[in-house]
């Protein structure tokens, strides 16, 4: 059976469609999946062993460039591509317009079919466009966690039941970058787009000496100009902590696994902890816990809830349990 999915972004949503490649192979090992995924996150995907084939989006970066000859190329080369190949079933767990598009476009053999959903769930972006191009759509409960419902889709599309846990199926990484320290440390993935769903510096700090009783290192990494300066900012009233230089999404893919512990916001490096199973603290200040909360796993502890924000003794109880005395 040779199978397509179709989820391009963002870093959270494509590790959240990650079990699905493991359930497949639970029910299918001979299966042949491939994967259409923005570049971004083509080597995120590629930890994955269980992936064939990773066919690179570059959806943003071709609409900056559209009249140039390059982006044109390489538009045409990535439908060309994806073309050449024939699927038994497409997969479809995004719910837009554009990766329906990708879906129309993609071969299918004679008796396949094409699954997406038949709606969204609570806050998701879903187009309802969408559903033009699959042969079948999938309805799930508007409060289904976004793991379970990529695998929902996938299960009615080939005929089995999810019954298991979560599984990822990320394989480490070879990669030694030189600021990774030489003892287990801690990382704080405190950066984040929205303001409301940031952690108050003030905890990350009194956390911060809580783990220096510890002997422990904190690591803070950033991902533009802003956050950087928070960062910095924190660093200067931590004992403990290093700023970290700008990471690759490989770095910050090894930082999450490797970690002894991760604290973090609803942000997708943390989530990528999760995924590891890494012992991680998800801290939800405001977005709903109901979505993306790690329950695959007992060393994953979430805490807080929209407009709920986690208290400093809250994660320090979460961290006692995590961490051997």
């Amino acid at each position: 059976m040779k199978i397509l999915l179709v989820r391009v972004s963002s870093l959270g949503d494509v590790l959240h469609n990650m079990p699905i490649v493991d359930d497949l192979l639970q029910h299918f090992p001979d299966a042949q999946i491939d994967w259409v995924v923005e570049e971004a996150y083509v080597n995120l995907v590629k930890l994955n062993p269980g992936v064939r084939r990773v066919f690179p989006f570059a959806l943003r970066r071709w609409r900056k460039n559209l009249g140039e000859a390059l982006s044109k190329q390489e538009i045409q080369k990535f439908f060309s591509d994806l073309r050449k190949e024939e699927y038994d079933i497409v997969l479809e767990t995004q719910g837009l317009l554009k990766t329906g598009l990708i879906m129309g476009l993609a071969r299918i053999k004679a008796g396949g079919k094409k699954v997406g959903l038949a709606n969204g769930t609570e806050g998701s972006g879903y187009e309802a466009i969408s559903r033009i191009f699959h042969s079948e759509s999938v309805k799930v409960d508007s409060r289904t966690h976004a793991v379970l419902r990529g695998r929902l889709v996938a299960a009615q599309a080939c005929g089995y039941r999810v019954t298991t846990p979560a599984s990822f199926g990320l394989r480490g990484s070879a990669l030694h970058p030189v600021w990774m320290p030489d003892k287990p440390y801690a990382v704080f993935f405190h950066g984040t787009a929205g303001a409301s769903k940031k952690w108050a510096r003030g905890n990350w700090i009194s956390i911060a000496h809580s783990l220096a009783q510890k002997g422990m290192p904190i690591l803070l990494p950033w991902g533009n100009a802003a956050e950087k300066n928070e960062a910095e900012q924190m660093a200067a009233q931590m004992p403990n902590a290093t700023v970290l230089p700008q990471l690759s999404m490989q770095e910050a893919t090894v930082l999450a696994q490797r970690a002894a512990l991760a604290i973090g916001v609803d942000t997708g490096l943390t989530h990528i902890a999760a995924a590891y199973e890494t012992p991680t603290i998800e801290i939800y200040c405001d977005s709903p816990r109901w979505k993306t909360e790690g329950n695959w796993s007992a060393k994953i502890i979430n805490l807080g809830d929209q407009g709920k924000p986690a208290g400093i003794d809250e994660v320090q109880r979460a961290i006692d349990s995590l961490l051997p005395a």
